[in-house]
């Protein structure tokens, strides 16, 4: 695969030197700029350029290290083509290292250092054809991936309970500030979600006694009861697959909770993200702005429309990794009677409300009192009856357990959607102006189109963002509840929900023994097949909802709509992105396909294909379609430079 890759990146930056020989459009700015550092001028800045000199220092280091002297465009391309290759592996390793966080958190044990299914993932990031173009010219946004990318490694390492040291502290500040030097708004990927997924692990870390939920008579006791379980550290954060709207409410109210009463143990753990903002806040306030350069064009301004844009761009660079979430579709038009409605509800689901536990409207107020739940201490406890709680207990109970919150909620988004495309979409100046770059063409013929095409698009919207969250959690777009069983989670803890299968206090002993022991290194990669793989292992709902909080704040105070900033929040999502088998039960493959689908996710393959078929489109018309601009009068304007198009 690696080989692959670097035989696909060197190829494309030879055409690239060839067609292209002269720095193009960013790299206008860009190649004098690092040429400038090349010979000692680091006082020497150009004004429009607006990121900061990370990837000019990097150049730099590597010549000096190197003993290179060449500092031609050639040359300051082909850094770019290392950066790439590069960009795959540390994708693919930190997707191995998320797996076994994964299955850590679910006791068990990996015996494969590296799975299939994360080299593969590593490969496809670097394939991502945003991403992928620019590796064959001198632009920042391969070398900022790789960075990012780097400190998230790091902070996977952080995670094992032997990873953090304060050697290790200080290299995350360093790294860190290196991720900024290549974008400013890497911030919200190193500070706000790698720091917020450790403010969660070092609550979910405190030691705490399990215990029963007692009898409760009104709602009052159950606000008091886990708000105590919350501050000791008794936290719910399920696995997404079993997530529904309101565990995403338990669990972030539960680690907010936990986190206020253990500011000690939080600060401990996240202090050189603390650091970092801080540093961060220093230069803004020192520069006046988020950029460096060119200010004027790049204020920040809200744009909410940005979070409608992101769900059509994931599901065309993502459509086959999507097949299985769209599959009941698939199922209604293959066999009309292939859902069976009988003895499983009938709710709507949003992908933040797979299939689960939480699910299914059996109520333990209304369970039969004589039978017993156990504890999760392995105990056995009554649950309390309707008849000893109070009205509003058993009205919130009702409306958590029957979901039927979901309409309101359901129409809300569309509502919002609306009110969003009605009121805030924002057309910058750039998108109208520059003809070479796609968005002009999509903006042109969607968005800009007379009439009330932009409110034709709401429905595309929600239809993507219900399948991308559905594909996050590995789970479909079913209109019931999926037959599959949820794994053992151990951090559950709320009210008006059954719990699912719970680990024991031994058995969490017994996890934090794995966790401790390095995982054997085997000669060969695990396969899907294997029975303690965890590439199936969906996240954990609190790192979802971080992902969406790091991905608001990165693309809402953008005025420009930009695929490459879409790079990030996309490359994060894939690695969350859980494999799944349910290819190998596709009766319509023949049985050879079936088989191989059962030790390899088929839809990586497709997803490669589909890369790759994207990235030679892209490369031809770069390569074949060089125009120049002419005014309405046919003048040649631009002293007749040649133009091409681009992402």
């Amino acid at each position: 695969m690696v080989l692959g890759l670097q035989t696909f990146a060197r190829r494309w930056y030879e055409v690239v030197c060839k067609t292209a020989p002269e720095p193009y459009l960013d790299e206008v700015f860009h190649v004098p700029q690092a040429q400038k550092y090349c010979e000692g001028k680091y006082l020497e800045w150009d004004d429009k350029i607006t990121t900061p000199p990370g990837l000019y220092l990097i150049d730099t280091a590597f010549r000096g290290i190197l003993r290179i002297s060449q500092c031609s465009t050639a040359s300051l391309r082909l850094e770019n083509v290392v950066a790439i290759v590069a960009t795959g592996m540390v994708a693919a390793m930190c997707r191995s290292l998320l797996e076994t966080r994964l299955a850590q958190g679910q006791g068990k044990q990996l015996a494969q250092p590296l799975s299939f299914y994360a080299m593969h993932t590593g490969l496809n990031i670097a394939l991502l054809p945003v991403l992928f173009f620019f590796s064959g010219l001198y632009y920042t946004d391969v070398y900022s991936t790789l960075m990012v990318l780097v400190t998230y490694y790091n902070h996977l390492c952080r995670l094992s309970p032997h990873g953090k040291s304060l050697l290790n502290d200080l290299w995350t500040i360093v790294i860190g500030i290196m991720a900024l030097l290549m974008r400013q708004t890497n911030i919200f990927w190193v500070v706000v979600f790698q720091g917020g997924v450790e403010v969660a692990h070092a609550v979910k870390t405190l030691q705490h006694v399990p215990e029963a939920a007692p009898r409760f008579n009104t709602l009052t006791d159950v606000v008091r009861y886990y708000a105590w379980r919350y501050s000791v550290g008794d936290i719910h954060d399920p696995p997404l697959n079993i997530a529904w709207l309101d565990d995403w409410f338990f669990a972030l109210l539960s680690i907010a909770v936990a986190a206020i009463c253990n500011p000690l143990r939080v600060l401990k753990q996240v202090w050189p993200h603390i650091s970092l903002m801080g540093l961060f806040g220093g230069f803004v306030l020192w520069n006046g702005s988020v950029v460096l350069g060119d200010k004027s064009n790049h204020v920040a301004t809200i744009h909410l429309a940005q979070m409608l844009y992101i769900w059509p761009l994931f599901t065309f660079f993502s459509g086959p990794l999507l097949l299985p979430a769209v599959s009941p579709f698939l199922d209604i038009v293959r066999n009309a009677y292939s859902i069976n409605f009988n003895h499983r509800g009938t709710i709507p689901r949003d992908p933040h409300e797979p299939a689960g536990s939480s699910s299914r409207l059996s109520s333990h107020y209304r369970r039969d009192p004589k039978k017993k739940r156990p504890s999760a201490k392995g105990e056995s406890t009554t649950p309390p009856g309707p008849d000893s709680s109070s009205f509003s207990l058993q009205a919130v109970d009702a409306l958590v357990r029957s979901k039927l919150y979901y309409i309101p909620y359901f129409l809300s988004t569309l509502l919002a959607s609306f009110l969003i495309v009605h009121y805030n979409t924002i057309i910058h100046p750039f998108t109208l102006a520059d003809n070479r770059h796609y968005m002009f063409y999509v903006f042109r013929y969607t968005i800009r189109r007379p009439g009330h095409v932009r409110y034709y698009l709401i429905p595309a919207y929600t239809f993507c963002r219900l399948a991308c969250w559905a594909c996050l959690s590995g789970s479909s777009l079913r209109l019931i509840d999926s037959q599959d069983q949820p794994a053992p989670v151990r951090f559950w803890s709320r009210p008006f929900a059954d719990a699912p299968a719970t680990a024991r206090a031994g058995e969490q002993r017994a996890e934090e023994q794995a966790a401790a022991r390095p995982p054997p290194m085997l000669p060969h990669v695990g396969m899907l097949d294997s029975p303690d793989s965890g590439s199936a292992l969906a996240p954990p709902t609190s790192a979802a909802a971080l992902w969406l909080l790091a991905t608001a704040l990165s693309l809402v105070t953008a005025p420009l709509v930009e695929p490459r900033y879409f790079i990030l929040p996309w490359v994060f999502w894939r690695l969350l992105v859980p494999a799944n088998r349910r290819l190998s039960t596709e009766p319509l493959l023949p049985g050879w396909l079936r088989r191989l689908a059962g030790k390899v996710d088929l839809r990586l393959v497709l997803e490669t294909a589909w890369f790759v078929a994207v990235n030679l489109g892209t490369m031809y018309i770069f390569v074949t379609r060089p125009f120049v601009w002419r005014s309405e009068d046919g003048e040649v304007l631009d002293g007749g430079r040649v133009q091409r198009f681009m992402w």
